[in-house]
């Protein structure tokens, strides 16, 4: 259906309002703003894994026609003090790691500036440097925080003395490698200056931070940067923060008195913005013979950088997922000279529901229990760790769902049984979390005389539909057709809005954008005679309706199934089936919806079957920093791939009802594929990515 057609609001499905400028090119992508006289810039890396830069020299590259400077830690603008040392780039001669920024190029085209950048000579001052993470590292400390703000540690009980009390036990290590958001656009910026004003374009996830960066760095009040990410091509939390680039971009254009862009090489994506840190993960859950949990702990080892520290929170979805009267969730963490880990798409829940859902289908099997009913079994009234209730908890109606949908009640239990030819089929389930988090949002809604609507909130749409949704949401609250709301996002010259992340944007967006156009629709109840030129405004501030948000624990829940056939002469594993079924509250957008969780499903995929990285121990950095080398999904590689979701109402949430759908898909997908060759083979792997060279070995020990 086209766009132009729809006269219902949420819960149609609406096509993407930017759809056709997409595919035709007419949206325009941050490195695609190409003002006059623009140059470019290439960045240098350092080729050390620790140390300093003792010199650059620069008289060559200056030497090439169209080089217009070459920035170094000695002749780049000083900045302000970053809150995030990461943005404090070329302020000094330190080498935290292999990757980091030593230089900038800027030349009047993109190949000079590439050219002229990969011949400079740096010569360095090399440390020893460590990036080697080991479970049993004696400088690993407990932060006092994870992300999120949550606590590093937990206790309830005794649970070391309840699990060796149990009458079954489980007691398993579950490693996840390094991993890289590698979104479609990489990491691009076009700044300018305008006298005492700052313009840029950034492929970001939220321009009010990085607004506010620029800001601090620079020296300016924050109403003279202007911050535009209007289409932005994926960023899988590696844009949810300000990164390096927009500071180059910045620097330079200031230091040349041009505007420049730069775009950062693929290659460099892992050592600048951000990956989810490697994990060792030890589960201890103890049980009764009916299932009963008496006792769960969750241990998680992983690293940060020197540079600053960043704590995947592993053992957080833990605290959420099971009742047990004892509990342990801790997190333990290691300073290395490695690049700064960052948000990656579900960060702590990905990593940490695939070693517990892996865990719990193991003590599913040392029970000889169904791994739904053990799960049925398990499903607490309220929040363990807080206490609270949930607003709505539709776990086993998800896992019930599924299962009809799948057809596990044919399945035989027994693992290693189902053959075709030379391969072994196996199903596995696995269930999934994903709190729903709601931020303060600001949002205008203006009625205009020609019958049309303009709704404005700095949100940014990453790929997610959100502005339909935004749209679908004004038009219901409006009584209008969505063909008559216009929506402009993307920028921080209009009403401020939180970042995208955290699966918490159409649901804080959505509720200034819904409160503004509600006081708009009665606004223009009571109004009489014709609309003023400028048409009637109405403005909405959820500042203080998010702070009332009632006590209850508020997450999303799913459940994934998935079937696979392991090639017993290759050792390769191939996904034929996936389905997951999801409580996210009121779905606004089925087709949006659906896109989303299928998104999600896929990328699960590649962190069971392909994507990892090595960082190498001689060298200090990632061995796989492209495409070629990191392996992310393609369409053979997803078959059959459903998403479907139940009704669900929970008035807890905000005035649309919905609940987060971004992130949920990629919680349980790797879980439930690793717990589908287990039944395949009758091996339990509990180290990803499930590669060949990881498979046949196995394989062949067994035959």
């Amino acid at each position: 259906m086209h766009p132009t057609t729809i006269t219902t609001a949420v819960g149609s499905p609406a096509e993407r309002l930017e759809g056709r400028d997409k595919v035709t090119g007419t949206a325009r992508y941050a490195a695609e703003h190409t003002p006059p006289d623009c140059a470019y810039a290439w960045p240098v890396a350092a080729t050390v894994a620790r140390g300093r830069v003792t010199a650059v020299d620069t008289d060559a590259a200056l030497a090439v026609p169209g080089v217009l400077a070459v920035l170094t830690p000695w002749n780049a603008p000083r900045l302000g003090e970053a809150d995030d040392p990461t943005l404090a780039v070329l302020q000094d001669d330190t080498v935290p790691h292999r990757g980091w920024y030593v230089a900038l190029v800027v030349a009047d085209t993109l190949e000079t500036a590439r050219a002229a950048a990969g011949a400079l000579p740096v010569t360095y001052a090399a440390e020893p440097h460590d990036v080697t993470l080991t479970d049993d590292r004696p400088d690993a400390y407990v932060p006092d925080e994870a992300n999120g703000g949550v606590p590093g540690r937990r206790e309830r009980g005794d649970a070391p003395g309840a699990f060796a009390a149990a009458p079954v036990r489980v007691d398993v290590t579950y490693r996840v490698p390094p991993l890289h958001n590698h979104p479609m656009e990489p990491h691009a910026a076009t700044a300018r200056w305008d006298g005492d004003r700052l313009i840029v374009h950034d492929s970001s996830q939220g321009s009010v931070p990085v607004r506010g960066a620029l800001a601090t760095l620079f020296g300016l009040p924050e109403e003279r940067v202007t911050v535009v990410s209007e289409h932005v091509g994926g960023g899988f939390g590696s844009k949810g923060t300000p990164r390096p680039h927009v500071v180059l971009a910045a620097m330079a254009a200031g230091h040349v008195r041009r505007p420049v862009k730069i775009a950062l090489p693929r290659r460099e994506l892992a050592a600048v913005v951000g990956h989810r840190a490697p994990t060792v993960q030890r589960l201890r859950l103890g049980a009764r013979p009916d299932g009963t949990l008496i006792s769960v702990s969750h241990e998680v080892t992983t690293y940060t950088s020197r540079v600053k520290e960043f704590v995947e929170q592993a053992a957080v979805p833990t605290r959420v997922m099971y009742g047990s009267p004892h509990s342990l969730t801790a997190h333990h963490v290691v300073r290395l000279d490695v690049p700064s880990p960052s948000w990656m798409r579900a960060p702590g829940e990905a990593p940490g529901m695939y070693a517990l859902e892996s865990a719990m289908d193991e003590l599913a099997d040392a029970l000889g229990m169904d791994p739904i009913e053990l799960r049925a079994v398990n499903d607490p009234d309220t929040e363990p760790d807080s206490g609270l209730p949930f607003s709505s908890r539709h776990l086993v109606e998800c896992l019930r769902e599924g299962a009809d949908r799948f057809g596990w009640a044919g399945r035989d239990p027994r693992p290693a049984t189902r053959r075709e030819g030379p391969l072994l089929i196996g199903t596995g389930v696995a269930a999934a979390t994903y709190p729903v988090l709601l931020s303060p949002s600001t949002a205008s809604a203006t009625a205009l005389p020609d019958g049309t609507h303009t709704v404005r909130v700095n949100a940014t749409d990453i790929g997610t539909g959100a502005r339909t949704v935004l749209a679908q949401i004004a038009a219901d609250a409006l009584r209008v057709p969505l063909t008559s709301v216009r929506i402009e996002i993307g920028s921080t010259r209009l009403p401020d809005a939180p970042l995208a992340g955290g699966s918490s944007g159409t649901a804080s967006w959505g509720w200034a954008v819904h409160a503004a156009c509600t006081d708009l629709a009665e606004r223009l109840a009571r109004h009489t005679g014709p609309l003023p030129a400028d048409g009637l405004t109405a403005s909405a501030d959820t500042t203080e309706a998010t702070r009332e948000a009632p006590a209850f624990a508020r997450h999303a829940f799913g459940a994934h199934f998935a079937e696979v056939g392991v090639d017993t002469t290759t050792g390769e594993v191939r996904v034929r089936r996936l389905l997951g079924v999801y409580a996210a509250g009121r779905i606004l957008n089925p087709r949006t919806a659906r896109s989303q969780f299928v998104g999600g499903m896929t990328m699960g995929l590649g962190m069971a079957l392909t994507e990892h990285s090595t960082l190498d121990p001689a060298f200090g950095d990632f061995a796989e920093r492209d495409l070629a080398a990191y392996h992310v999904p393609s369409h053979a590689d997803v078959p059959d791939i459903e998403a479907h979701w139940i009704d669900e109402e929970d008035d807890h949430l905000n005035p649309m009802g919905s609940k987060g759908i971004g992130e949920i898909g990629i919680v349980g997908t790797a879980a439930a594929i690793g717990n589908a060759v287990h039944h395949a083979t009758g091996v339990r792997f509990r180290e990803l990515p499930l590669t060949p060279d990881r498979v046949l070995p196995a394989l062949s020990s067994r035959s």
